[in-house]
C-alpha cells in the first residue's frame, strides 16, 4: 500500500464544516490566494533543508526571485535567524491576474543550533535562488579517532 505525505493545513478542518456551495468555489480556485487579495503583506516560510556533515551544519533555503539585499542572516546565542521579504510588484492597470500562487511578503525562520558551533566562521552563499549557510562545528564537537593502546 502506497501512502503520500501531505502538508498539514489547519484551515482544512474548518473548510469541511462549511456549506458545500462555498467548498465548490474553494475547490475550483484552490486554497491559494485569489487576485483580489493583498499578497504583499502576507507572511510565508521558505522551504529549508538542514543537514549535518562531520565538520559543519548546512542550512539550505529556497529563495527564488530574491537577491542578497532581500535576505538577512543573524546568529546569536546559537539561534540562527533567516529573514527577509519578497515583494509583489505589479501594476494593476497593465496586468489582469487570474490566480496568484507564488508567495510574497516577509518571512522569518529560526533554528536552534547545538552549543558546539564556531559562530565566528559561519559562511553564506547565494546561487540560483538557493541560500546555503555553513555553520562549522567547534573543534571539540568534531568526530575524532581514538587510538587504542
Amino acid at each position: 500500500m502506497r501512502t503520500s505525505l501531505t502538508r498539514w493545513n489547519p484551515t482544512r478542518a474548518y473548510l469541511t464544516t462549511r456549506d458545500p456551495f462555498a467548498r465548490l468555489f474553494e475547490n475550483f480556485f484552490g486554497e491559494d490566494l485569489l487576485p483580489s487579495e493583498d499578497v504583499s503583506n502576507r507572511a510565508w516560510m521558505p522551504a529549508v533543508n538542514i543537514r549535518e556533515t562531520d565538520t559543519a551544519f548546512l542550512v539550505e533555503a529556497e529563495l527564488p526571485g530574491l537577491t542578497k539585499k532581500d535576505i538577512e542572516i543573524t546568529l546569536e546565542n546559537n539561534l540562527l535567524k533567516l529573514s527577509g521579504e519578497r515583494r509583489f510588484e505589479k501594476d494593476t492597470n497593465e496586468e489582469n491576474y487570474h490566480r496568484v500562487e507564488r508567495q510574497y511578503g516577509q518571512f522569518l525562520r529560526t533554528f536552534s543550533l547545538p552549543s558546539q558551533v564556531d559562530s565566528n566562521a559561519v559562511k553564506a552563499t547565494f546561487k540560483d535562488g538557493v541560500l546555503t549557510i555553513e555553520v562549522p562545528k567547534a573543534e571539540e564537537a568534531k568526530p575524532r579517532k581514538i587510538a587504542i593502546n
